[in-house]
C-alpha cells in the first residue's frame, strides 16, 4: 500500500499556492455571485482553536493558509454559507419547502472543509492524535466537555403555546367555536329585547368554549406524551462506533465520538462522524442522503476534489458504507459535521401525515360538511316555517353539536401512544408510528433466514477434507486420527483462522470455550470456537502471518478473500465462501500427504453430493481455498490493490469444507402458522444454499413436509424468467423460498408483490438489505445483528431479532384498528338521538325534547371516558385468523359502521330517549298526541291546559320540559352504557371476551355518576337547566338498553355461525 502522503500528492499537490487560489477563485466566485453572500465563516475550527492549532502547521502550510486567506478576504468571499445570520437563516426556512434537489446539492457544494488536503501526519499533529494509538480516555471527557456530544442539533419544536392553540382551534373545535359564537350572539340579541335577560345561549357559549379549551389540552397533552414516548424509542437504538483509544479497540456509543478520535468502518455501518480515511479495502460509500446519488463512491486515501463533499478521502456522517472496511480519524463532529450544518437548518420540515391520520381527517371533513349541510338546511326551513332567526341559530347550535365526535382525536392518540407501548415491551420498536397500523394489513411477509428465522448462533457440525467426513461434537470436539500431522487438516484450520475478522473479547481464559463471547459475523463467530483449542494463540498466528490486505464478502461475490505474508517472505492468498463459487476458482484440491491433485469434474461432482448432504441438514457449507504468489511476480513490498485487483482471484487450491448448524428459534414455527392461519403468506429469501435453505424452510413451517424442489427458486432461475413469469409464480404458489438471491433480486420479488396489491413486510439486518426494507410496505431490522443502514432505513426494529415478534406487532396492528372503529361506532351512537330530538321540535311542534347542553353534556361528560377506554380493549379470538384488511376497499369508517351507528344502535337509543320523555310528559297530564303541533303555545307566555284540562303557566311548562330533557339525557346515559357494551366487541360474545377491561368499566361507572350528578346537583341545575328525576325514571329506558345488547349478541351470534350471510354483513360492524 503506497505511503499515505505520497497518494495524496500524486492525487492533489497541496501546496502550490497559485494553483490552489486560482483554481478555488475560479469555482468560487461562481458561487459568490450565484448565492449573492459575503460572510466569511470557518467550520472546520474555532477560531480560537485554529490559532493554538496554526502554530503546529510547518512553515509550507502557514504559507499555504495564509495565502489562502488572502485571496479569500482580496475577493470578500464566503467561506460557509450555512453558517450565516439569523435572517438569512429564517430566509431559508421561509423557502425551504421550494428548495429542489439540485439547490440542496449547491448548499451542500459550499461546504468548505480543508481537513482532505493535509498530509495525515500534520493531519495527526493538528488533532494531537496518534492513527495506531488514539485518544486517551482523559483527552476524549476533555474534548466532549468543551464540544459536547457528537449528536445532530435537536429539531426545531414550534412553541408550545402555539401547539396548544392549535389544538384548540383546529378540526371539529373549530365547528364548536362557531356555535359558541352563536350562541354569544343569541344572548346579546335576547339581552337587548327581553327585560329578563335569560341566561341560557351565554352558559351554552361557555360552555361550549370550555369544551374547546379542556379537549384541546387534553389531545395536546397525549400527542406530548406520544411524542417523548417515540424519543425514548429513538434512545433505545443508538449508533454505534469501533473506535482505537489507549491502543485498545472498543465499541461506544457514537455520541462518546470527539475530532481526533480514530474509527474502525466496515460494510454495513452507517457514518458516526466527518471522517478522513487513513486506511481502506475496498470501502465504498453511498452518499444519497448528502448528494442525491445513489451510486456507491469508491473511497480513496488522497483528495480527489478541492471541494471536501466531493472529495473521496472523506466520508460524512449519517451516509451509508455498502462495501468493503477501513480506518479514519474524525475530523468533525454533531452539529459542525456537513449533515449537521445541514440538519440545523432543515429540521423545520413538516411532518407528512400518517395513513391513519389521513383516515381520521377524512372523516372530520365528511362529518364536518354534513353537519354545517344539516344544520344550514334546518336554519333555513326553520325560518319557512315561522320560527324567529334566533331560534333557528340556537337550532343550529344543537345540530352541530350534536354532530361533532369531540372525543375522536382523543381517543385515536391514546390508541398509537398505548400500541407503541405494548409493542416496544414486546421488542418491537416503532420508528414510525404510522407503521403501527399499517402491520395489521400485511398480506406477504419476506424473510432472511439467518438471525431472524433462526437463532444466529453457528456451531461447526461436519468437516470435510481429503474426500473424508468428519462429525464435530458440540461445536468443538472432532475425531481426527493423528490430527498433529495431518497437513490438511491444520491448513485448513491456520486458513479458517486467518481468513476471519472474529475475535475473541479480553479478560475470558476460565470461561468454557463454548460459552466465550466474541465479535465478528456469526459464522465466523462459529468457526472460532471450532478452531480455539486446536490453536495455542489466535492472535500469535495472525500476527505470524499478517493480513495485508482484503476482498470483504458481500452478497454479490459470495467470498472472502485475504491477502498474508508469510515467514518465508512470500505472499499467499486465503478465500472462503458459497462453495460453488469457490470451486469454479479453483483447479486443484489439497490430497494426502500435502499433495495436490487437480480438482476434476468427478471430484466437483462428489464435493456437490456432499454439499447436497450437509445443506439438507439445514447446515450452511463454506468452502476454504489457498493460493501461493511466487516472488518474482509479487516481491516483498509488492502494493496490492483490491480495485481493481492486481492478484490472481482464480487458479485456487480447495482445502477442503466446513458445515455450520444454525437452529430454528423454537418460537418461530409456530408464529409462521399463526401467519398462516391469519391469511398471511411467509416467504424465504436469502443467500444461502437451496438446500440449506429448504431444510431450514420445513422446519420452520415456511414449506411443507410434502413441498417439492419446485417450491424453491435460486437467484440462477430468477434471472432466466420475466416479470410477468415471476408475478405468475408468487401469485399462485402459497409457499416459496428463494436461495441465493441478490439484494436486487430480492427488491424485485418485493416490487412485484406489490404490483399484486399486496401489502409487504421485509425483514433484513445488512446493508444489502437496506433496498428493499425501503421499498417495502413494512421494513424490519434486526435490533442485535442488523447493521446500521438496515435500522436507519426501517420502519420497525426487532430488539431480539425474532420473527415471532413480528406476529406479536401484526397482531398489535390489527388491534388498533379494530378498537378505533368500536370507539367511532359508540361515538356515532348516540349523534342520531342527539339530531332527531331538534328535528322533532322543528317538523312536529313538540317542546325541544333535549337541550344543547345536554347534548354537550353527552358527548364530553360521559362519553369521553368510555370512548377512550375501548382503546385499552384486548384482542378479539379471531382476530389472527381472519384475512388480513384491505386499506384500499376496508376503510376505518365506512359504509357498513355508519349504518350500523346511526340506524340501528341511534335509532334504539333514540326510542328509549323517546319513551322516557313521552313518560314524563303523560305523567305530568300530557297525552304524546297532544303534543304535536304545540310548540309555539307551549313557548308563549300564555297559560295552556293540559290534556286533563289542568292550567299550566309558562314558568311551570318551562321547568317540565327540563325534566323531560333530564330524563332524556339520562335515558340516553343508560342506552350509550348498552352500546358500549355491544361496541366492545366485532365478533365475540360478551361472554367470551368477560368484562376484563377495567378502565371500561370504570368508565361504565363514570357516565352513571355524571348523569346522577348533573340531574342532582343544585347548582348545576340553574346552570345547565336540568332538573332531578323521580327514580322511576332512571328504569323506564332499562328494557330498550337490554334490548340493545340482545339484538348486538344476535349480529354476532349470525356473525360466528354465517361469517358470510346477508344478516351477518348488516348486523355488525
Amino acid at each position: 500500500m503506497k505511503d499515505e502522503t505520497t497518494v495524496f500528492q500524486e492525487a492533489q499537490p497541496p501546496y502550490d499556492s497559485k494553483r490552489n487560489s486560482s483554481r478555488g477563485s475560479r469555482k468560487k466566485k461562481s458561487w459568490s455571485s450565484k448565492h449573492n453572500t459575503t460572510k466569511d465563516v470557518n467550520i472546520y475550527m474555532s477560531s480560537a482553536t485554529k490559532n493554538n492549532y496554526f502554530e503546529k502547521l510547518s512553515t509550507q502550510s502557514k504559507t499555504f493558509f495564509n495565502t489562502r486567506k488572502a485571496s479569500l478576504e482580496k475577493k470578500s468571499h464566503p467561506r460557509f454559507v450555512l453558517d450565516c445570520s439569523k435572517k438569512s437563516i429564517l430566509r431559508f426556512i421561509h423557502k425551504e419547502k421550494e428548495m429542489d434537489v439540485a439547490q440542496l446539492r449547491d448548499l451542500k457544494n459550499e461546504v468548505d472543509i480543508d481537513e482532505h488536503l493535509i498530509p495525515l501526519e500534520e493531519l495527526y499533529s493538528i488533532l494531537d492524535t496518534h492513527p495506531d494509538r488514539g485518544l486517551s480516555e482523559l483527552e476524549v471527557k476533555r474534548r466532549l466537555e468543551k464540544d459536547g456530544p457528537n449528536s445532530l442539533p435537536q429539531k426545531y419544536r414550534i412553541n408550545n403555546v402555539y401547539v396548544l392553540v392549535g389544538y384548540i382551534f383546529r378540526g371539529f373545535s373549530a365547528l364548536l367555536w362557531f356555535g359558541a359564537l352563536l350562541s354569544f350572539l343569541a344572548y346579546l340579541l335576547e339581552a337587548e329585547t327581553n327585560e329578563e335577560k335569560p341566561q341560557d345561549n351565554l352558559w351554552l357559549g361557555i360552555i361550549l368554549a370550555l369544551t374547546c379549551i379542556v379537549t384541546g389540552m387534553f389531545s395536546f397533552y397525549q400527542e406530548r406524551k406520544s411524542s417523548h414516548i417515540t424519543e425514548s424509542f429513538a434512545k433505545m437504538i443508538p449508533t454505534r462506533a469501533t473506535v482505537i483509544r489507549n491502543g485498545s479497540v472498543k465499541e461506544i456509543d457514537s455520541a462518546g465520538l470527539v475530532r481526533g478520535d480514530i474509527v474502525l468502518l466496515k460494510i454495513g455501518d452507517k457514518v458516526p462522524a466527518d471522517i478522513r480515511l487513513i486506511e481502506i479495502q475496498d470501502l465504498k460509500a453511498e452518499n444519497s442522503s448528502l448528494t442525491g446519488e445513489v451510486e456507491p463512491v469508491t473511497c480513496t486515501l488522497g483528495a480527489t476534489n478541492s471541494f471536501a463533499v466531493e472529495s473521496r478521502n472523506l466520508v460524512f456522517f449519517s451516509t451509508n458504507l455498502v462495501s468493503g472496511s477501513g480506518k479514519g480519524v474524525v475530523i468533525l463532529t454533531g452539529s459542525n459535521t456537513v449533515m449537521g450544518k445541514i440538519a440545523g437548518l432543515t429540521n423545520r420540515l413538516e411532518k407528512k401525515t400518517t395513513p391513519i391520520e389521513q383516515e381520521v381527517q377524512h372523516f372530520m371533513r365528511l362529518i364536518s360538511m354534513w353537519a354545517l349541510t344539516l344544520g344550514a338546511i334546518c336554519f333555513l326551513l326553520a325560518l319557512y316555517i315561522g320560527y324567529n332567526w334566533l331560534n333557528a341559530c340556537v337550532y343550529v347550535i344543537g345540530i352541530i353539536v350534536a354532530n361533532v365526535p369531540e372525543g375522536l382525536l382523543a381517543t385515536l392518540t391514546v390508541s398509537l401512544t398505548l400500541t407503541a407501548k405494548r409493542l416496544a415491551s414486546k421488542n418491537c420498536i416503532v420508528r414510525r408510528l404510522q407503521t403501527v397500523e399499517t402491520l395489521g394489513s400485511i398480506r406477504t411477509i419476506c424473510t432472511d433466514k439467518t438471525g431472524t428465522l433462526t437463532q444466529n448462533k453457528m456451531t461447526v457440525l461436519h468437516l470435510s477434507f481429503n474426500r473424508e467426513i468428519y462429525h464435530v461434537k458440540n461445536g468443538v470436539d472432532v475425531d481426527i486420527q493423528n490430527f498433529e500431522t495431518n497437513t490438511t487438516y491444520k491448513t485448513l484450520v491456520r486458513a479458517a483462522c486467518l481468513c476471519s475478522k472474529a475475535e475473541f473479547e479480553p479478560n475470558q481464559d476460565n470461561i468454557p470455550m463454548r460459552e466465550r463471547k466474541a465479535s465478528g459475523d456469526a459464522t465466523e463467530v462459529g468457526i472460532l470456537h471450532f478452531i480455539q483449542p486446536r490453536i495455542k494463540s489466535i492472535q500469535d498466528v495472525r500476527n505470524t502471518f499478517p493480513k495485508v490486505t482484503e476482498v470483504p464478502f458481500n452478497s454479490l461475490n459470495k467470498f472472502h478473500l485475504t491477502v498474508h505474508f508469510s515467514p518465508l517472505n512470500k505472499y499467499f492468498l486465503l478465500m472462503k465462501g458459497a462453495p460453488e463459487v469457490i470451486m469454479e476458482r479453483c483447479t486443484t484440491m489439497m490430497a494426502e500427504s500435502d499433495k495436490e491433485a487437480f480438482l476434476t469434474a468427478e471430484k466437483k461432482y462428489e464435493l456437490e453430493d456432499k454439499i447436497k448432504l450437509f445443506a439438507s441438514k439445514g447446515e450452511r457449507v463454506l468452502a476454504f481455498a489457498d493460493l501461493h504468489l511466487g516472488q518474482n511476480n509479487f516481491p516483498v513490498n509488492f502494493k496490492f490493490s483490491t480495485d481493481p485487483m492486481n492478484f490472481p482471484s482464480s487458479g485456487f487450491r480447495l482445502i477442503g469444507l466446513i458445515s455450520l448448524y444454525d437452529p430454528p428459534r423454537p418460537a418461530v414455527p409456530d408464529a409462521i402458522d399463526a401467519c398462516h392461519k391469519a391469511g398471511i403468506r411467509v416467504i424465504m429469501v436469502t443467500g444461502d444454499h437451496p438446500c440449506t435453505a429448504k431444510a431450514i424452510a420445513i422446519k420452520c413451517h415456511i414449506l411443507s413436509e410434502t413441498s417439492s424442489d419446485d417450491n424453491v427458486f435460486t437467484g440462477t432461475d430468477l434471472r432466466k424468467i420475466t416479470d410477468e413469469e415471476l408475478k405468475d409464480i408468487l401469485e399462485t404458489n402459497k409457499e416459496l423460498v428463494f436461495a441465493r438471491t441478490s439484494p436486487l433480486q430480492k427488491l424485485r420479488i418485493v416490487e412485484l408483490y406489490q404490483s399484486l396489491d399486496e401489502i409487504v413486510a421485509v425483514t433484513g439486518d445488512g446493508v444489502n438489505d437496506a433496498p428493499a426494507l425501503k421499498k417495502a410496505d413494512i421494513g424490519i431490522a434486526m435490533g442485535i445483528t442488523g447493521s446500521e443502514v438496515s435500522k436507519q432505513t426501517a420502519d420497525m426494529i426487532l430488539m431480539d431479532d425474532n420473527f415471532a415478534s413480528i406476529v406479536l406487532g401484526i397482531e398489535e396492528g390489527r388491534l388498533i384498528f379494530d378498537n378505533l372503529k368500536k370507539s367511532i361506532a359508540y361515538i356515532l351512537a348516540s349523534n342520531i338521538p342527539e339530531i332527531l330530538p331538534f328535528l322533532f321540535y322543528i317538523f312536529l311542534g313538540i317542546p325541544l325534547p333535549v337541550s344543547t347542553v345536554t347534548v354537550l353534556c353527552i358527548d364530553l361528560g360521559t362519553d369521553m371516558w368510555p370512548a377512550v377506554s375501548l382503546a385499552y380493549e384486548k384482542p378479539e379470538s379471531n382476530i389472527m385468523s381472519r384475512e388480513p384488511r384491505n386499506p384500499r376497499t376496508d376503510h376505518l369508517v365506512g359504509r357498513k359502521l355508519v349504518t350500523y351507528a346511526y340506524f340501528h344502535l341511534g335509532i334504539l337509543e333514540t326510542l328509549a330517549g323517546f319513551l322516557t320523555y313521552f313518560h314524563v310528559m303523560y305523567d305530568a297530564g300530557w297525552d304524546p298526541m297532544d303534543l304535536l303541533n304545540i310548540r309555539k303555545s307551549w313557548e308563549s307566555n300564555n297559560n295552556l291546559e293540559d290534556s286533563y284540562h289542568k292550567v299550566w303557566t309558562r314558568t311551570e311548562r318551562m321547568n317540565l320540559e327540563s325534566t323531560c330533557q333530564t330524563a332524556y339525557f339520562i335515558s340516553i346515559v343508560i342506552a350509550q352504557c348498552a352500546a358500549l357494551i355491544v361496541c366492545k366487541t366485532r365478533y365475540n360474545s360478551i361472554y367470551q371476551q368477560k368484562m376484563n377491561n377495567w378502565v371500561l368499566n370504570i368508565g361504565l361507572v363514570f357516565e352513571i355518576l355524571v348523569a346522577f350528578v348533573l340531574s342532582y346537583s343544585p347548582y348545576l341545575n340553574k346552570v345547565l337547566k336540568t332538573r332531578p328525576v323521580k327514580m322511576k325514571y332512571w328504569l323506564t329506558p332499562l328494557p330498550i338498553a337490554v334490548l340493545i345488547v340482545i339484538y348486538g349478541e344476535f349480529g354476532k351470534i349470525i356473525s360466528r355461525l354465517y361469517p358470510n350471510s346477508f344478516m351477518a354483513h348488516h348486523l355488525t360492524f
